[in-house]
C-alpha cells in the first residue's frame, strides 16, 4: 500500500479513510474499535474501487503520471530474474533514458527494453524525464539485433510523454532513427510484447512499441501526442488539456475499442501505485502466458501476422450511393 507524499484530488476520500485506519492501528484496539477497522477496510475497497472505476480521461492522465507509480527500473526487479543491463550505442553514447539488458523470465530468456523515467529528481534530469535521444532508439535497435542473431524474444515496457524534442536530437536524426526503430521492429524475426506501463506519448512510444502483442495497463494512456500539446495546438492554452485528453480518445477501454492494443492489463484497486507488487505479479502473468503462445510460431508467421496487423489499423470502409 503507497503512502507517498503525492496525493492525488481524486484519491482524497481514499486516503482520508486510511489515514483514520492508520489512526486506529496506532493504539490498543477494544472490540468497537476492531469493528469500527473491519469497517474501514471495506470501506476503502469500495472507495478505490469506486474512484479508479470512474475515472475520467484526465485523471486518467493523473494516474499514468504518479510518482509512486512502478517504472521500468522497478519491473526489472519484481518481474525478471538475473537482468544484465547492455550500455550504448556504438555511435554516439549511452541514454539513461533508455534501458536494455537480457534477463529471465520464469524459463524465457529474453531482451528487455524499457523507457525510464527515474524517480528523484536528480535521475529524472539525468534520464530527461524519460523522454530517450536518438542514441537510445539506436542502442535499442543494436541489442533487438543481438536477441534475434540468437533467437531471443523481446518484451518492450513504454513509459514516456515523447521522445527529446531539443535541438542535439534533431540534429542527430531523431525521427528518422524512431521510423528505423519501426522498420527492424515490423521484420525482426522474434517474438516482440510491448506493454504500455503509465505515459505512451507520440512516436517516442512508437519507436519500441511495434509488436505481436500490445497491452496497456488499465490506468495507463497511449496516444499521438499528450493533452497539454494537443490542447495547445487546438485550443492555444494549455488550460484546456482536459478537454484535449477527452477528444484524443486514449485511455485503456478506448484504445480496445479501436484495435489499437490487444490486452488491458488489470491494475490492482486503487491503481498500480499503491500495490506495485500485485501489478508486477499481473505483468508477469500476462508476459509468460504471451510468450508461450508466441513460441508457437515459426519466424515467418510471426512476421507476416504482425506486419498484417498494423496495416489493418485505421482501415475503413466508405458507403457510396
Amino acid at each position: 500500500m503507497s503512502r507517498g507524499l503525492h496525493r492525488l484530488p481524486l484519491e482524497k476520500i481514499i486516503y482520508e479513510i486510511e489515514d483514520r485506519i492508520a489512526e486506529l492501528e496506532s493504539a490498543p484496539l477494544g472490540a468497537q474499535q476492531q469493528e469500527e477497522l473491519r469497517r474501514l477496510k471495506r470501506a476503502m475497497v469500495d472507495a478505490q474501487r469506486k474512484v479508479f472505476g470512474n475515472l475520467d480521461p484526465w485523471q486518467t492522465v493523473e494516474v499514468a503520471r504518479h510518482p509512486d507509480r512502478p517504472k521500468t527500473s522497478d519491473y526489472l526487479g519484481l518481474v525478471f530474474d538475473e537482468f544484465l543491463e547492455l550500455h550504448g550505442d556504438k555511435t554516439f553514447g549511452d541514454d539513461p533514458a533508455m534501458l536494455t539488458g537480457f534477463a529471465k523470465l520464469d524459463n524465457h530468456k529474453v531482451l528487455v527494453v524499457g523507457h525510464q523515467k527515474g524517480k528523484t529528481l536528480a535521475e529524472r534530469q539525468a534520464c530527461h524525464f524519460g523522454c530517450s535521444h536518438p542514441e537510445g532508439y539506436r542502442k535499442s535497435m543494436g541489442k533487438m539485433r543481438l536477441a534475434a542473431k540468437y533467437g531471443l524474444p523481446v518484451i518492450c515496457l513504454i513509459d514516456t510523454p515523447g521522445a527529446y524534442p531539443g535541438v542535439g536530437a534533431e540534429e542527430r536524426g531523431q525521427a528518422q532513427v524512431i521510423a528505423e526503430s519501426m522498420f527492424l521492429m515490423a521484420t525482426l524475426p522474434v517474438p516482440i510484447v510491448c506493454v504500455v506501463i503509465g505515459e505512451g506519448g507520440s512516436g517516442g512510444a512508437l519507436g519500441i512499441g511495434l509488436g505481436d502483442r500490445v497491452a496497456i495497463l488499465e490506468h495507463a494512456y497511449y496516444s499521438v501526442i499528450s493533452p497539454e500539446g494537443c490542447a495547445g495546438i487546438l485550443w492555444k492554452s494549455a488550460e484546456f488539456k482536459a478537454e484535449a485528453a477527452k477528444a484524443l480518445r486514449m485511455r485503456s477501454q478506448d484504445l480496445k475499442e479501436f484495435g489499437v492494443i490487444d490486452t488491458v492489463i488489470e491494475e490492482p484497486p486503487g491503481g498500480a501505485h499503491r500495490d506495485p507488487r500485485q501489478m508486477a505479479t499481473r505483468l508477469k502473468t500476462f508476459l509468460a502466458r504471451t510468450l508461450r503462445e508466441l513460441g508457437q510460431q515459426n519466424p515467418e508467421e510471426l512476421v507476416a501476422a504482425r506486419y498484417a496487423k498494423f496495416r489493418r489499423m485505421g482501415v475503413f470502409l466508405e458507403e457510396t450511393g
